[in-house]
């Protein structure tokens, strides 16, 4: 997707928050996200992110007069209880909104009064899942994670040998993705203890997080007809942080040979804003595969991705114990690692998904699996960290973790930041972990 105007680092809001150096949402931000006012019994409705404010997408839609005609059908169909409509419309319509709302937002617009009208407070506001999500998608999109956790189990050959030729993945469940913010009670799940032949019934004692983006579709494909990789990215309306929580003693035992079942449907969080690929545009990457990996197939292949199907997405993990905050320590944080690392691309997990002909649907949530760099402290999970449970990390003055325990708080962010271009952030997306429910 090539830069255009809404991309210029030059350019100001009139919204003075939107243009402090460190702001997750500048005016070459412009995310979407499902909102109303806290405590109020209105209806949710589409919302742009703008500094320390929410344009109401509802109260815009009126508006909207004198718009192109894709703008207007864009903003009417985010006025809503949720972006389906909107997502279904497609890159035209996305892009027509998108610079509607950058033109009304920019310093010395002439719809200024207009959108002022229109603006709420972030600190006043509650959020809502942003699309009705049909189905998630989880895939395992980092090498360095897979080859981590394979080392753990399978020393002498930790990457399995189908990886570097095509995206793995695993159908999760939609109806336990809940929003930053979400209090995650530890799973029940039959355990095999260490040297034991028969499992026990009890809660997880290896609770985990796991640092992933999420993927929004946009408008779907049909029945039967593939997305090829040249159109990949005209499905996805955007990008969200995603903790796909996972209990891996439970996993452990039940994974053979169908793979992930109860161990990760029990809970998955999204951050509330889904930033657009042309917010992203400015922090592309190229994507080279290494001179040992295999030639894939040709629908997993395109020279425009060689050139840009990565994006340097920063993220990071932070945690704090109830203890900590009870003595008013600061969170601490575990891993910093980037997207960019990632082995497969956002347009391949897409033309992978549907090369079948299997038809994705407008709210569809793709996650890229645990993220994980190549460098010390970019694990993108506890397993990795404390080397499945063998090295407890240190954490806050007087504690240490293998694994999640009651109380911990996990905090993801993301951002993307460089020289010559305005920083775009994701927010956050929050998970308090709570004790299992008595038996």
């Amino acid at each position: 997707m090539p830069l255009d105007s809404t991309n210029d680092p030059q350019k100001k809001s009139w919204v003075g928050a939107a243009n402090v150096p460190q702001s997750d949402f500048p005016i070459q931000n412009l995310p979407f996200a499902v909102f109303r006012r806290r405590g109020s019994d209105e209806p949710f409705r589409g919302g742009i992110a703008i500094g320390d404010q929410v344009l109401d997408l509802r109260l815009l839609s009126g508006e909207a007069g004198g718009w192109d005609p894709d703008a207007r059908a864009a903003v009417l169909s985010a006025a809503g209880p949720v972006l389906n409509g909107l997502m279904e419309l497609g890159p035209a319509a996305w892009r027509a909104l998108r610079n509607a709302v950058f033109d009304g937002l920019l310093e010395g617009s002439d719809r200024r009064a207009a959108f002022e009208r229109c603006l709420v407070l972030e600190s006043r506001v509650e959020y809502a899942l942003p699309a009705v999500i049909g189905d998630f998608t989880d895939f395992y999109s980092s090498i360095h994670h897979a080859t981590a956790v394979g080392r753990l189990f399978r020393p002498d050959n930790p990457l399995l040998p189908n990886y570097k030729w095509l995206p793995i993945g695993y159908h999760g469940r939609s109806s336990s993705i809940g929003l930053s913010g979400l209090e995650i009670r530890r799973p029940w799940g039959q355990i095999l203890p260490a040297g034991r032949t028969e499992p026990e019934f009890a809660p997880s004692a290896r609770l985990d997080y796991e640092l992933e983006l999420g993927v929004f579709i946009g408008n779907g494909n049909p029945l039967g007809t593939p997305v090829t990789i040249e159109d990949a990215e005209t499905h996805v309306f955007g990008l969200c942080l995603l903790n796909d929580w996972s209990a891996r003693d439970i996993q452990a035992f039940e994974y053979q040979p169908l793979g992930p079942f109860l161990a990760k449907n029990f809970a998955t969080t999204i951050s509330p804003w889904i930033v657009t690929l042309q917010a992203l545009a400015p922090f592309r990457t190229p994507h080279a595969r290494g001179p040992d990996d295999p030639v894939l197939p040709s629908y997993l292949r395109s020279s425009a991705i060689d050139a840009a199907g990565g994006i340097d997405i920063r993220l990071e993990v932070d945690l704090a114990t109830s203890s900590m905050r009870a003595g008013g320590e600061p969170p601490q944080r575990l891993c910093t690692t980037s997207f960019r690392h990632s082995y497969w691309t956002v347009a391949q997990l897409v033309a992978h998904h549907t090369v079948n002909g299997c038809n994705l649907r407008p709210g569809d949530l793709l996650g890229t699996g645990t993220q994980s760099g190549p460098a010390e402290g970019e694990a993108g999970s506890l397993l990795e960290l404390s080397g499945g449970g063998k090295r407890p990390i240190a954490v806050g003055s007087r504690e240490t973790r293998a694994f999640l325990q009651d109380g911990d708080t996990v905090t993801l962010r993301g951002w993307c930041e460089k020289s010559g271009a305005a920083r775009v952030g994701f927010g956050a997306a929050t998970g308090l972990i709570l004790p299992p429910r008595p038996r």
